[in-house]
């Protein structure tokens, strides 16, 4: 009985290993210009299912920043506490920096009044100088910047974060989308899609509406830090079938999406920084030029950036800087009329997306049902005046939260495409390509005309798609994978190629055929994927043949059993012995004298000979790829990811370490203080210590507390260990006396209590 018992036991534990999934959430990050922000998806019981995750200082979002000061790496707000003094070894901006032209990054680096030292990789793509000996990839930047946000999500949900979503801007290209996906790779991220941030925004706006009763035409415009984008989205409902009843089920198609990747409020800032630099030249004079000043651009910059978010709520803002430069203050004012003076070009530039998108839909402004204002910049004033105008409307709807709509839905995205997550509220999301694509060849016999030049991806086709292109060739070549419209590259690009591939193998498969009887030209097969992200590869290449050929194949086998005897088969092969044999044991089978069971007489097969036949045949030989692509958009390699990877996890080693130690420091801290404030001002540790006791600790405190200040500066968390532990262990008889005094009249209380029930 006993073993059964654990066998059962055992048996329950084990199902319960399947029966009881281990928590876990899925995460987005909305990686900006300029910030950093991170949902999590978490079904715990009691628990909001999608909520932002707060960063160390309780803030909703994180500055999207690396910094580098004395071989210590500081991330997100410790980058940004030192950015004034140390505008050179804190790094912004990496988001748009990720797979472009190292002398594209540079003009903006110099643009953008960014004192970064930028040097060029072997690729072509910017690497950022941190020291004199140590550089780093922007891919590896990022993925810095990815891991904190990871770490994040972790930290806010208690749970183990396996799946992720990351927004990114419709004009991401092919390189841009790739960068960011192996700097989620090196921050140890499991990316399960990259999503546009205009779907992201379309998915918070409708999960929560009935669009049963009409369909509706929204635009979503988004005024970020360094660009601007206008996005038409059609959403609707269809019929669906769920649990056997006719539900009603909501969805969203994104019709079309027009941008100005280099307009953002960073533009407006840099007209106030350029303004305000001017007048400070002139109050100092002497042909003195701030611009020339790093650390004092970096002060300009940060107080400008407060001076406009003032004058979006009010018509004029101060500004004011403590010793700008050379020990100078400069204080000034602005009116919201000269601001908008100043930025004058802008605002017209600020509707070109609207008026692009518009255009090529074929709708009019009173078509569209709402115009949603996500993006920071959106909340300048004579920005939502320019749009009200266009549209002739009174307002605008602003329905959702400008800087978190984007990473909500994003979240609700991971939330359906996670396998471990589910949750009740769907709506059915139709996002496209924002280029259009084409591939073309290269080779013997291949000359360049329509027949080489083919189409793969229409514009704002469906995400994810598979795309297969068969032509008639039968040598190796070369396919170059490029952008349909020059007019309309990735911001940087020159040139609209972004990958080349080497096919081989078809050559040598074409001589091995040839002699055979082709019945048609040798087809080449190609298979494209354009994945959820975005992103387009060659899966797959194949070459297929078709060969008719005469074969000979055997004539139809007799095999005449015991209990059959075929006469029309006899006429052709068979003699009259054979004949009268087969009778012979058909009549002893039939008669029953012999038991069927002890006859051993075999089935005799009679070969008819052979005969020629024409057969078709297709074999489909795999071909050889080989990714030749060049420039800033190729993948680092295996072992530049192996060594990014050990650097990165050199570097989290490290910061864990200080992080430990600084917690160490602080704990050893706060222990003196408090044991010192105890033993000399509490009454009842004078009752339970001797006056030479108490002053013993007391200078043991006082000496770890000299060190701590002095030598324990630059100490390790094992010393500062060592030093707690040395401090307790002389106050720990202490305070078990102490924790006897106190605990003793509840004790005899309950003594008391518990004789006078006996008693009773």
């Amino acid at each position: 009985m006993r073993n059964m018992l654990f066998r059962l036991g055992v048996s329950l534990s084990l199902l319960s290993l399947f029966l009881f999934k281990s928590e876990s959430a899925v995460s987005s990050i909305d990686l900006g210009s300029e910030w950093l922000k991170v949902a999590v998806v978490n079904l715990k019981p009691g628990q909001i299912p999608i909520t932002i995750a707060i960063n160390e200082m309780s803030k909703r979002k994180s500055p999207a920043l690396v910094a580098f000061q004395s071989e210590t790496r500081l991330l997100a707000e410790e980058a940004a506490g030192i950015v004034a003094r140390y505008p050179d070894k804190v790094f912004s901006n990496l988001r748009d920096m990720v797979g472009k032209p190292y002398r594209d990054v540079k003009r903006f680096a110099d643009a953008m009044y960014l004192p970064f030292d930028v040097l060029e990789d072997f690729r072509g793509a910017a690497m950022i100088r941190v020291s004199d000996d140590v550089s780093y990839s922007v891919e590896e930047l990022l993925g810095m910047i990815l891991k904190y946000g990871a770490n994040l999500a972790e930290f806010h949900s208690k749970a183990m974060v396996k799946d992720m979503v990351i927004s990114v801007p419709p004009y991401f290209g092919q390189a841009e989308r790739k960068g960011l996906m192996t700097a989620a790779e090196l921050a140890g991220i499991n990316v399960i899609s990259l999503i546009n941030e205009h779907s992201g925004a379309a998915l918070q706006y409708g999960i929560d509406k009935d669009f049963s009763n009409g369909s509706r035409h929204v635009i979503f415009y988004d005024m970020g830090s360094s660009s601007t984008y206008a996005a038409l989205v059609y959403f609707s409902a269809y019929n669906a079938k769920e649990f056997g009843k006719t539900v009603s089920a909501n969805q969203f198609q994104v019709k079309d999406v027009r941008w100005d990747s280099g307009l953002g409020g960073q533009n407006m800032e840099l007209r106030l920084v350029e303004y305000f630099a001017d007048e400070f030249n002139k109050q100092v004079g002497n042909g003195v030029d701030v611009r020339k000043y790093p650390k004092a651009m970096a002060k300009l910059k940060k107080q400008v950036k407060r001076t406009k978010e003032i004058l979006s709520a009010n018509t004029a803002a101060p500004i004011s800087v403590e010793s700008l430069h050379d020990d100078r203050d400069f204080r000034s004012t602005i009116t919201r009329e000269k601001f908008e003076e100043l930025c004058g070009d802008l605002w017209d530039k600020s509707l070109m997306p609207v008026k692009e998108v518009l255009k090529h839909s074929g709708l009019q402004a009173d078509d569209i049902y709402a115009v949603e204002l996500i993006g920071g910049a959106t909340r300048v004033p004579k920005l939502q005046v320019k749009l009200l105008e266009y549209f002739g409307r009174k307002d605008l709807d602003k329905h959702l939260d400008a800087d978190e709509a984007i990473v909500l839905g994003a979240a609700l995205h991971a939330a359906n495409l996670s396998d471990g997550i589910k949750l009740n509220r769907k709506l059915g999301m139709v996002d496209g390509s924002s280029y259009s694509f084409f591939m073309e060849l290269e080779g013997p016999d291949l000359s360049k005309d329509g027949d080489t030049r083919l189409l793969l991806v229409p514009r704002m086709k469906k995400l994810p798609s598979k795309i297969f292109k068969s032509f008639n060739h039968s040598k190796d070549f070369e396919l170059l994978l490029a952008y349909d419209n020059e007019g309309l590259l990735p911001p940087g690009l020159s040139s609209p190629v972004f990958a080349q591939y080497a096919v081989s193998g078809l050559t040598d498969a074409a001589n091995k055929y040839s002699s055979r009887n082709l019945s048609s030209p040798i087809k080449t097969n190609l298979h494209f994927s354009l994945s959820r992200s975005g992103i387009l590869s060659l899966d797959q290449a194949e070459a297929a043949f078709q060969v008719t050929e005469w074969i000979e194949v055997p004539k139809r086998n007799l095999t005449v059993e015991n209990s059959t005897i075929a006469s029309s088969n006899v006429s052709v092969g068979l003699g009259a012995e054979n004949t009268s044999e087969q009778n012979s044991n058909s009549l002893e089978s039939d008669g029953g004298i012999s038991n069927a069971s002890n006859s051993t007489t075999e089935p005799n097969t009679v070969d008819l000979g052979t005969e020629k036949k024409l057969k078709k045949m297709t074999f489909r030989i795999p071909l050889k790829i080989v990714e030749k692509t060049m420039g800033p958009g190729i993948p680092l390699s295996k072992e530049s990811l192996l060594n990014a990877k050990s650097k990165l996890e050199a570097l989290d080693k490290k910061d864990a370490e200080r992080r430990r130690t600084a917690e160490l420091k602080n704990n050893l801290e706060e222990y003196i203080y408090a044991t010192k404030e105890k033993f000399e001002t509490s009454e009842d540790f004078e009752r339970i210590s001797s006056n030479d006791e108490r002053q013993s600790v007391i200078k043991k405190l006082d000496e770890v507390q000299e060190w701590l200040y002095t030598d324990g500066e630059d100490a390790t968390a094992t010393e500062f260990q060592e030093r707690l532990n040395l401090l307790k262990a002389a106050t720990d008889p202490i305070f078990f006396r102490f924790k006897e005094l106190t605990a003793r009249p509840e004790a005899v209380k309950f003594a008391r209590q518990y004789l006078t029930e006996l008693q009773q």
